[in-house]
């Protein structure tokens, strides 16, 4: 499960936060919603037929299409795309004939370290590698939560000009008690595009909930898809394996720092995200909390990861 939301940017008592692997039985506990609604109303391919997606599943990944990524891929599915799983190292060989590579959440999974630093996950290689292939065509969706998925992804990121941020990044309460942030059009922090816009009014994105992530920076131009609000704070742990923030952990001010970004490279496109249960649909904890597109205050997330996936094939903007 997410983080607990911290009283607010002063710092005042944040309490134990029980992170996807910091607090390992929780972790345990979300499980994929069995009554989720993966049906597309509109499907942009026949079935079977659309682009090759290629789900990372060799980097110690949190969320994969066999896992936690189960409605992740159902989605894209339902909306005729063809879904594979990613097992080996991220080569030309691995890449050939894949349209959009996904990866999400790598090194949290699989006895991956909490400590700190925190280490690559990917060669310098498989990082030179990803990044030609984009700008030769292809297209890559990045998703990389709160630590150590930030951290441990933060070398790919770099290559096309993003900073993630090791952390945990919090908005202010917005008093609906539901962890996470929301992001909306009408206060400026979902921002227009071609992916939010999407091809005709029903695609239409206007407000999306995540579950807590990280906030980053952009060291080469981008387009913003999402960025947090004046308050945002971004606390960054010294001790990642006690699994609790409190007044005393570091921290720096975030506001309006990117929570989203796409950019076009060479050829290809990139779209960067920074949480990843957002695009998941889970059921967390023992009270069975839903987590991600199957939850009530985040209708439009689905509808956000088809014009997502949209804009990587080309069918948008």
């Amino acid at each position: 499960m997410r983080p607990a939301r911290p009283a607010g940017p002063s710092g005042a008592a944040l309490g134990v936060l029980c992170a996807a692997a910091v607090c390992a039985p929780v972790a345990a506990q979300q499980i994929p919603d069995p009554d989720f609604d993966a049906t597309v109303a509109s499907p942009a391919f026949p079935s079977g037929t659309g682009p090759h997606v290629l789900v990372d599943a060799a980097h110690q990944n949190f969320h994969t299409a066999d896992g936690r990524y189960g409605a992740f891929a159902a989605v894209l599915r339902a909306d005729g795309y063809r879904i594979g799983s990613g097992t080996r190292s991220l080569d030309a060989e691995a890449l050939a004939g894949v349209d959009v590579l996904v990866i999400a959440n790598p090194g949290m999974e699989g006895g991956a370290s909490w400590a700190l630093p925190t280490a690559p996950v990917f060669t310098e290689a498989e990082v030179a590698t990803v990044r030609q292939w984009v700008e030769q065509g292809g297209a890559l969706f990045l998703i990389a939560d709160h630590m150590p998925a930030a951290g441990a992804a933060a070398s790919l990121a770099a290559a096309f000009g993003v900073r993630f941020t090791n952390g945990y990044t919090f908005g202010p309460r917005d008093g609906s008690g539901i962890p996470g942030d929301r992001f909306t059009r009408a206060d400026g922090t979902l921002r227009p595009h071609p992916i939010t816009d999407g091809r005709h009014a029903s695609e239409r994105v206007d407000s999306i909930r995540t579950f807590t992530g990280q906030a980053f920076q952009l060291v080469a131009p981008a387009d913003t898809l999402l960025r947090y609000g004046a308050d945002a704070v971004t606390l960054l742990p010294v001790d990642a394996g006690a699994g609790t923030l409190d007044e005393r952990t570091p921290r720096v001010p975030s506001p309006s720092w990117p929570h989203a970004v796409a950019l076009e490279v060479g050829q290809g496109r990139a779209v960067l995200f920074g949480e990843a249960a957002a695009f998941s649909a889970q059921l967390a904890g023992p009270n069975r909390f839903p987590m991600g597109m199957n939850h009530p205050d985040a209708a439009r997330n689905k509808q956000l990861l088809l014009n997502v996936l949209h804009w990587l094939s080309g069918l948008t903007g």
